[in-house]
């Protein structure tokens, strides 16, 4: 979470910090804060609620230097007070820190400093006053001793970070220092900047140098040097940006998480875009990094994800066990990573992260590497340190996803998925008429995302019926429950409603004590083997008078009689139906959040960028 931005440069620093800000409020919008440092000057401002809040604080006190440091928070130790937003100072209020990430020790190392003033309740000023104090211990304060005081005092600190710390008397530095939170140092001409995301710097250079965990930058005006946290140099590579990091726009669209939405069919288009080979009827996806031998020894696979991430790994089990017939399980990363799972030597891992830099998903990448197993990502951002760790992968192409609630990026997951199922298919039983067939129906699914999209014209009215409601209930079967969780959850993280997702069949296992007049269910019921088991499930809610949504296949005329609305999809083999029923419940979800006057882009308490634990 949280997103840090640091300049040093002969350009006023503070227009080029609020800009980089604004870019980085996805991974946080609760409070936000900065500080700048000239040779004659020194402030500090913060404030409460979104970047605009900040900006306008500098507008009426300005601020203006060559150096400074930002940050925008997500909660996580104290509340949202100006108090605990963020940059904090040391005890002598010369020393400036910006932090990314949970020191666990924090109380420990207040202890330490019992004579210490502090205005917060943050674990990041702990750590500010922990450098202030090691510098006052080293006597003169130089850039050596200031180096230095950093070094000692994230040796001791246990946890996550990414940091940026300017002096007051130290004028031509600016330090960053990363652990398990990403930062990245971009390389300009006369200037070095500091930045969470890539995102925050291409306004001011394509060249970037992207930090590994017990690292520490060195930058000044004129040039940048990085070192190990024991204070050894460190090779480094400066890598260019891709020309197509855009500055994202919403269009004509009220919401991003609307334009997203709409964005499906070209992302979906995008994921499967040169993988098909019609030749060998299968897919073709060479980042894997693995002969074809070597895939086919594997014995069973393991998929990892958290939040929507999870979803797709749920619906990627069902895909692997039909398309390849092998032994998969969907794994929550944060229960992964401290498991005894059992896992056989041939064991593929796969995580997937839309960042590529969510904390517990990284943390499984590792767990799964440690324990010798072969272990690949699937995300969106290719400079990412999932991306650059793993042994391998999928890249999404999915762009810029700027609305916090998953949409676009949940279904470029499931279609890679497909993807790799087929190969493992292909590799194993499938027939090649078989797999053709498969391709042909990929082929396809853009086409139809688009019809999605252009047949659901009524939905806004379907929101406006349910907005009032206290919550909603969930329901599919095989394929189509993982939709249900995800539909849940997308409901929830925008509207604010509780809602549940469950397996339709659990119906009578407690669910159903939940019915009443009140409470909408939504049963995602297309027309495929189990609709009849489904339909019974919608009788049983109707005759306790609950208000039933169906996600139906167009032309199923069973569902008239059954639902009170209905949200329609083409027909679609059910490997490829998640793809297209979770689109209209996107949708829902949305609009219902509309109608509800909920901030969709950016819900309370939530963060796009899970960098924490």
């Amino acid at each position: 979470m949280c997103g840090i931005v640091g300049y040093i440069g002969g350009a006023d620093a503070t227009p080029i910090l609020l800009d980089g800000l604004r870019r980085l409020e996805y991974r946080g919008y609760d409070s936000s804060g900065l500080a700048v440092a000239d040779e004659e000057s020194w402030g500090v401002r913060k404030s409460v609620g979104r970047i605009q809040e900040l900006t306008r604080a500098v507008v009426e006190e300005p601020l203006s230097g060559r150096r400074g440091i930002s940050h925008t928070r997500w909660a996580t130790h104290g509340a949202v007070t100006r108090e605990n937003a963020h940059p904090h100072l040391d005890q002598s209020g010369r020393l400036a820190l910006v932090h990314n990430g949970v020191i666990e020790n924090y109380q420990h190392l207040r202890r330490q400093m019992p004579d210490h003033v502090f205005e917060s309740e943050t674990d990041s000023e702990v750590l500010v006053h922990r450098i202030g104090w090691h510098l006052v211990q080293l006597g003169e304060v130089t850039s050596e001793t200031l180096v230095e005081a950093v070094r000692r005092a994230l040796r001791e600190a246990q946890g996550t970070y990414g940091i940026a710390v300017i002096h007051q008397d130290v004028p031509d530095l600016l330090l960053g220092a990363r652990r398990g939170s990403p930062l990245i140092l971009g390389v300009g001409e006369g200037e070095n900047l500091l930045a969470s995301d890539v995102s925050a710097l291409v306004n001011h250079t394509r060249d970037v140098v992207y930090l590994n965990d017990f690292e520490v930058v060195l930058a000044g005006s004129e040039g940048f040097r990085i070192e190990s946290l024991v204070g050894a140099g460190t090779g480094y590579e400066i890598r260019t940006v891709d020309g197509d990091v855009e500055e994202v726009s919403r269009g004509d669209y009220p919401h991003f998480m609307l334009k997203e939405i709409h964005e499906q069919a070209a992302t979906v288009r995008d994921a499967i875009r040169g993988r098909l080979s019609i030749e060998e009827a299968t897919a073709n996806l060479g980042g894997l990094n693995m002969s074809l031998g070597q895939l086919r020894e594997i014995e069973r696979v393991v998929l990892i994800g958290c939040g929507s991430a999870y979803h797709a790994a749920l619906i990627g089990e069902y895909i692997f066990e039909k398309l390849a017939c092998l032994p998969v399980e969907a794994e929550v990363a944060s229960e992964f990573r401290y498991r005894n799972t059992p896992m056989g030597k041939d064991t593929l891992t796969f995580v997937i992260s839309q960042s590529g830099e969510t904390a517990d998903t990284l943390a499984a990448l590792r767990e799964s590497q440690r324990k010798g197993h072969r272990t690949l990502g699937i995300c969106n951002n290719v400079a990412s340190t999932i991306a650059r760790e793993s042994d391998g992968g999928v890249y999404m192409h999915a762009g810029t996803e700027v609305g916090v609630a998953a949409t676009k990026s949940f279904t470029s997951q499931v279609t890679i998925l497909t993807l790799i199922a087929l190969l493992m298919g292909r590799i194993r039983h499938m027939s090649s008429s078989e797999g053709l067939r498969i391709l042909r129906e990929l082929e396809q699914l853009p086409e139809k995302v688009e019809r999605v999209l252009a047949m659901n014209a009524h939905l806004p009215e379907v929101a406006a019926k349910y907005a009032p409601s206290p919550g909603m209930l969930f329901m599919g079967r095989q394929f189509q429950y993982p939709v249900a969780l995800e539909a849940a959850l997308k409901l929830k993280e925008v509207s604010y409603m509780f809602c549940s997702g469950h397996p339709a069949a659990e119906l009578k296992h407690g669910v159903i004590a939940l019915i009443s007049p009140e409470l909408p269910s939504v049963f995602i019921a297309p027309h495929d083997a189990l609709f009849e088991k489904n339909a019974g499930n919608i009788q049983e809610v109707r005759a306790r008078r609950g208000p039933v949504i169906a996600v139906g296949t167009e032309g199923g005329d069973a569902l008239m009689s059954l639902a009170d609305d209905i949200l329609w999809v083409p027909d679609a083999p059910d490997y490829l139906l998640p793809v297209l029923t979770v689109i209209p419940l996107q949708l829902l979800a949305y609009h219902i959040a509309v109608a509800r006057g909920c901030d969709v882009d950016k819900p309370r308490n939530l963060a796009k960028s899970v960098t924490v634990e």
